[in-house]
Order: C-alpha cells, then structure tokens, then sequence
C-alpha cells in the first residue's frame, strides 16, 4: 500500500534562518517577539482554515514548541483540533528553529531541546500529539539520531535527500549517513519527495524553477492517507509513504488563497 503523508511546518517569519537560529546566515537583531504572530502567519492560519474546510483529509503539523508563546496561535491551535478532530495531528519542530547541524554538536543541548519542546507541544495539543520529529530548516546530522530516539520519538522526517542541500547534513556527512544513523537508532524515517534528486518541497514551491518541478511531482503522489491510517501509519515501517510538506505561511499568499499543488480529486475522496 502506498499513501501520500501531508505535512505542515507552523514556522513564522521570525524562525526562517536569517532571522534565527543558524550560526552563519542568522540576523539576531531579527528575531521578532515571541508573543507576537506576523500578519502574515495571521493571513495564513485564517487560508489554512478555509482550506481545511474545503476536503476531509488529514494533516500533520510540525510545530516549533515557543509558538505556544503566542495566546492568538494557542487559542487558533485550540479551535482547529475541535473543530477538525482526529484529521489533525501534531509533532515537533523544535523547540526554536535552531539549525542543529550548522552547529558543533551538543548532545546535551539537543536532548534538553527536544524534552522541553515535547512537554510544551503535549500540554497544548493533548492526544492530538504524535512523537514524531521534524528538524528545523531541515538541518539533521548523524549524532542527532540518538538523541531523538533516547529522547522518545518513533518516526524522523527531517531528510530532504536532494544534493542540492546536502550540506545540511554537517560538515563531513551526507544523507546515506544520517539515514544509517537514523535506522540503527530505531526510529522511523520518512524522506521527504523529491524529483530528479532536486527540492519539491517547502520553499520549492514558491522558488522558480523548482516550483515548476513541484507542481509536476505532485500531480503524480499517490491517494492521501485516510484519517485513520494517518494516526498510525507514519510509524509502521511497512507502510509505504511518500510525504509532502508546505508552511502554514503559504496559506497567506494569493490573498489567503494559496492552495498546495495537490489534484482536488485527490482530497476529495471520503475519509
């Protein structure tokens, strides 16, 4: 069986990395309040809304654990899981968007992130939550794997194994490294699509000419899990699953109207 699973990271403009968390390219005096949402986020949550009302399918929000400062996301949070339930679930994208393996490593520090995020995410999402793990930017290196394994999580799906980004990896790796680290650790991993080894993902979408490959890899992924096999599926290894993501950013282009590049009959089959 083969599914396609939908993501969603819920960074806001504050945690892209020339405003935080990437020791090269980050611009701290950027970083923006915590407590405060762009007004581009607002216009996304309100198009992620409108979307979500527009088909049955599931989704899974990858969330940055220090959004949950911000009394308008948590209240948003709180009124998307009553109002579409068991569509949507929720894993982790950090406790800030650090990029971790742009870094020295620092086990400790990386373990002490993912405990925090993890408690912070529960608290607000209840059994909506699933220990699954997104590394922000994208930045994983094999020393990570360990620590998401130890620290509770049961599926990763931080690699984009696209050359084009290989340096994201850390210096001296590449992705068939972090995938063997990943496996001997356990933990499920779950790539995310690309086309011809090139990004179709995320800021691919919107980057031309790669929003011209995406638009053609995702006319052709496969029907999208059922609600059902989206609570469980993305940790069973014998599920085949090819995943897409986009941000809850995208949601706030074409006036609120941007809608990922995903065939309508798809999402509107009755989960």
């Amino acid at each position: 069986m083969h599914r396609t699973w939908l993501t969603i990271d819920c960074d806001d403009i504050r945690h892209v990395p020339i405003n935080q968390g990437h020791p090269t390219r980050s611009n701290s005096k950027t970083e923006g309040r915590k407590e405060q949402l762009s007004q581009q986020f607002r216009s996304g949550m309100l198009g992620f809304d409108k979307w979500m009302d527009a088909h049955q399918s599931p989704i899974t929000l990858f969330i940055i654990a220090d959004m949950f400062e911000s009394k308008v996301f948590s209240e948003w949070i709180d009124s998307i899981i009553t109002k579409f339930g068991n569509r949507i679930t929720v894993g982790c994208h950090g406790l800030t968007h650090r990029s971790w393996s742009a870094w020295p490593e620092d086990i400790s520090g990386f373990s002490t992130a993912l405990t925090q995020a993890s408690e912070i995410i529960q608290q607000n999402v209840g059994d909506n939550w699933r220990p699954w793990f997104r590394a922000p930017g994208g930045y994983i290196a094999p020393w990570m794997a360990k620590v998401i394994a130890e620290t509770g999580f049961t599926v990763d799906t931080s690699i984009n194994p696209s050359w084009l980004v290989k340096k994201k990896s850390g210096k001296g790796n590449n992705w068939n490294k972090v995938r063997q680290s990943i496996e001997e650790s356990g933990v499920i991993e779950r790539e995310w699509l690309n086309k011809w080894s090139l990004p179709v993902n995320g800021p691919a979408l919107s980057m031309f000419p790669l929003s011209v490959l995406s638009k053609l890899a995702w006319r052709k992924i496969p029907q999208i899990l059922s609600v059902k096999e989206a609570l469980e599926s993305p940790e069973n290894p014998s599920f085949n699953i090819t995943t897409v993501y986009w941000h809850i950013l995208d949601h706030s282009r074409k006036n609120g109207n941007w809608r990922p590049p995903i065939s309508k009959h798809i999402l509107s089959l009755d989960n």
